[in-house]
């Protein structure tokens, strides 16, 4: 594998695993608490930059992990009905980091946006002593259709815009892993641009919000912020791209990535890219990082990537009850606690044979 390329795997598995690096993965929603003197001190991958933020800004480090995490937990969502599901194992989780398949294109772009978000957002909420709310001075005015009020409505920027070009800045510094071996490697150049892309997914679709004043509920005057997109909407616009990503290849110089096919256009910076064909995830693979789709729940009657038609590889799938527990006859007693009763439901299941 490539010196950053290595970096950036070795990053994954540390700011998800910090507790142990070696047989610890991380699961979805659990309370890990995020040290970042043990991410840093766990590692001797980190140089650079990268090793100046964990001895100048801790803290900074801390929110890297966040938004690491918040970028893995996204990817399971946009995937949940794909056959590689964003899976959260170790083992297959790293193989797929190692190679360059569309998949790996959109895990490294929703990272590098969970990061960007992340510090923003602890910016904006007065968690860093290093950043706050966006600086508005020398901001144009806001749009006469930005929030509510009629037009020629007085205005002034105010509230607690997001500072997204801090934290596009920070995570451009701990995630891209620049280093001479591997400035000009092609795997190197493509991690980059799938970075930059995930980035500019947040950095370049952020809103105005506006908030009205005056008497009797009139707007004679406009509070206007600007606010990030909310990272939904940034995994969905991501997904958009992996669904459009360009299969490029180096060019002779080294330094350049060229379109692979006649007369396609060259990606812009907000396309994924990839350079490998992936594998069609129908049975497990060690090697390629999939965990095959036999025994995952499907849906019988769609026609989309989550049928059982696609999902399963024309396998075919089983039907199968399954009885669950869930609350149910819920009441509020006062003062102040919700009580449950415990109800069985009885729900058919299509698996993957």
């Amino acid at each position: 594998m490539l010196p950053s390329s290595r970096t950036q795997l070795g990053l994954f598995f540390i700011l998800l695993c910090p507790a142990n690096i070696i047989g610890l993965w991380w699961a979805v929603g659990s309370p890990l608490v995020m040290d970042p003197n043990s991410i840093c001190r766990k590692t001797k991958r980190l140089a650079g930059k990268q090793a100046e933020l964990c001895q100048l800004e801790p803290e900074i480090v801390q929110e890297v992990a966040k938004g690491t995490k918040l970028g893995v937990r996204e990817c399971q969502y946009q995937f949940r009905f794909r056959r590689w599901n964003c899976t959260s194992h170790s083992k297959y989780f790293g193989k797929i980091l190692q190679q360059d398949i569309r998949e790996t294109a959109f895990v490294y772009a929703i990272t590098a946006a969970g990061v960007s978000h992340a510090i923003t957002q602890a910016c904006s909420m007065g968690e860093l002593l290093q950043c706050g709310c966006e600086l508005t001075r020398s901001r144009a005015p806001p749009s006469p259709t930005a929030g509510p009020g009629p037009e020629g409505t007085a205005w002034e920027w105010g509230g607690c815009g997001d500072d997204v070009q801090f934290g596009y800045e920070k995570s451009q510094q701990f995630m891209d892993a620049k280093n001479k071996k591997g400035k000009n490697d092609i795997r190197a150049l493509i991690d980059l641009h799938n970075n930059e892309a995930g980035r500019l997914a947040v950095r370049s679709y952020m809103r105005t919000e506006c908030k009205c004043h005056g008497l009797s509920g009139s707007c004679t005057l406009r509070t206007c912020w600007r606010k990030m997109p909310h990272f939904r909407e940034v995994g969905d616009r991501l997904l958009e791209r992996f669904n459009g990503a360009f299969k490029v290849m180096g060019g002779n110089d080294g330094k350049t990535l060229i379109p692979v096919g006649d007369n396609i256009k060259p990606p812009d910076k907000q396309d994924l890219i990839y350079s490998a064909d992936s594998p069609d995830f129908c049975s497990a693979n060690r090697k390629t990082g999939s965990l095959g789709t036999r025994g995952r729940v499907c849906n019988s009657t769609a026609m989309d990537t989550s049928g059982c038609d696609l999902l399963c590889c024309g396998r075919g799938h089983r039907d199968e009850t399954v009885v669950l527990e869930e609350n149910c006859l819920c009441r509020f007693h006062w003062c102040c606690v919700v009580q449950c009763r415990k109800c069985s439901v009885r729900q058919e299941l299509s698996l993957c044979i």
